[in-house]
């Protein structure tokens, strides 16, 4: 299937350390990013999505700075064509602005469809937080 790289930049108003667990644990992310998250017995995420289940595994992560998540087949879990979703945090060093970057890349839908998403999402996760 054709994968899609969506990135776009958000400002958040507020503190790394209390927006990094809305983007790194299942109860933050099952808040404004998911239907539901979980962690299952292999210790990876299932995100619920209009009753589907995904299962993810944490690529990467560094402490209040950023989390890579990439999606799998659990039954085909060597499959290297990996869509994934990327939480980065960027600080402008000189005005001090919180910046989230998302990377998306998933199954192919337009530009402006995933932009509308990830409006409506980033909206409502500053609603939860305050920023």
């Amino acid at each position: 299937m054709v994968k899609n790289k969506f990135v776009s930049d958000y400002q958040i108003n507020t503190s790394r350390k209390i927006i990094f667990p809305y983007l790194s644990t299942a109860s933050g992310l099952s808040q404004w990013f998911a239907d539901d998250v979980s962690i299952n017995e292999d210790r990876n995420y299932v995100f619920s999505y209009d009753g589907e289940d995904h299962i993810a595994r944490i690529a990467s992560i560094r402490s209040n700075q950023s989390i890579k998540f990439e999606y799998f087949d659990p039954n085909d879990p060597e499959n290297k064509d990996n869509s994934y979703i990327e939480f980065k945090l960027d600080e402008n060093e000189l005005t001090q602005t919180l910046f989230l970057k998302i990377t998306d890349y998933s199954d192919a839908y337009d530009d402006e469809e995933q932009e509308s998403i990830w409006e409506s999402l980033i909206m409502h996760l500053k609603e939860i937080i305050g920023g």
